[in-house]
């Protein structure tokens, strides 16, 4: 096997400096035309592929960019890391990425202990850790370049990337509205997470358009998770009056309903209708397929990626050209339809209706 050229390959064959060899990478104007002829010449002949470290000897960086969470849906990382590395792969830099616990005290400390061990250039900061007000304000401190990624406009056009998820769940209760259904149950994610509370209030608002309100004891707290999922749809699927449509705050809890519905013999979309939130991978593999709203986080996850390497290389004003707001989109599937009751009682008026005429 043919052992891989390295910087100093280049610097050696050529007769100049490993500094040297990064600024023709780095495409630095001090260097002679001469030289830089001669370096390229040599890369291309070792067929030499600049790593981070090459590009950081002349520019003072490390070509890396951090990724911080605390978010248990392995989908939605999957989803964040590809956007990420798809702009990465194509600007040098590599990624790292950092789990911590956001109720932690000692959250803004490990975060910055991460970024300064690990030499950043700047960090990427995903939901529910991106509502950290105070990291943000150590972030901002430090003076490294950073981005969150949210459902609010927390921070300038700069720093952050918006979903907008109150406009999308309102979207769903206007599509459940105009499927007839008026006994409606919502499954919210943790109040504490701003995601959660905008997705609730959008809802509401956009049921209270139609004349429909959600009883206090329909809405339910859950955790994100299948677990709570099934837990908070035990609840609501085990009474005497049962709703006639479900969403979900995420599709994971989604898929606990719908496991739930199946395990009572309670038809979907038939008998109940169900809808998440995300779109992720599952959603159209579920049994029936899930009704959900596509947050295009692998999008969001590219435009703040983009902002993070045009504040790094200090070029502010097309970091602020760049989007800074996504809007997410009801995807219809299988697991949502017509109200029954609605349906029926629509029939008999009409029935009524044309007696009289």
């Amino acid at each position: 096997m043919q052992k891989q050229s390295t910087i100093n390959d280049v610097a050696r064959i050529a007769g100049v400096s490993k500094r040297t060899v990064s600024r023709v990478i780095n495409g630095s104007l001090s260097v002679g035309e001469s030289t830089r002829l001669k370096v390229e010449k040599v890369i291309n002949e070792l067929k030499y592929s600049p790593n981070a470290q090459a590009r950081g000897l002349a520019s003072s960086r490390s070509y890396l960019l951090g990724l911080i969470y605390d978010n248990p849906d392995a989908l939605y990382l999957d989803d964040v890391q590809r956007g990420v590395l798809e702009v990465c792969s194509n600007l040098g830099y590599e990624l790292v990425v950092h789990p911590c616990r956001y109720q932690s005290e000692s959250l803004v400390n490990d975060c910055l202990r991460f970024m300064r061990r690990s030499k950043l250039d700047g960090v990427i900061v995903l939901p529910p850790v991106s509502e950290s007000e105070t990291l943000a304000a150590a972030l901002k401190e430090s003076g490294s370049p950073y981005v969150r990624l949210s459902s609010v406009a927390l921070d300038s056009q700069e720093h952050i990337v918006v979903s907008d998820d109150r406009a999308a769940a309102a979207e769903m209760a206007r599509y459940f509205a105009q499927l007839g259904h008026e006994k409606i149950a919502f499954i919210s994610g943790p109040q504490r997470y701003k995601s959660s509370t905008e997705r609730m209030e959008g809802f509401q608002l956009g049921l209270s358009v139609y004349g429909v309100k959600i009883a206090p004891d329909m809405i339910l707290e859950g955790n994100n998770t299948f677990e709570t999922g099934i837990e908070c749809a035990r609840q609501l699927l085990q009474r005497d009056e049962l709703p006639t449509a479900i969403f979900a705050n995420n599709d994971q809890m989604a898929a606990g309903v719908l496991k739930v519905a199946n395990s009572l013999g309670i038809k979907v979309p038939e008998q109940l209708s169900v809808a998440g939130f995300d779109d992720n991978m599952l959603a159209s593999r579920m049994i029936p397929a899930l009704t959900t709203i596509r947050r295009p986080v692998r999008q969001m996850a590219l435009l703040a990626t983009t902002k993070m390497i045009m504040s790094i290389e200090q070029n502010h004003k097309a970091a602020l050209n760049v989007a800074s707001k996504v809007a997410p989109t009801l995807v219809v599937r299988e697991s949502t339809g017509p109200c029954k009751t609605a349906v029926v009682a629509n029939n008999a008026a009409a029935l009524v209706a044309a007696r009289r005429s």
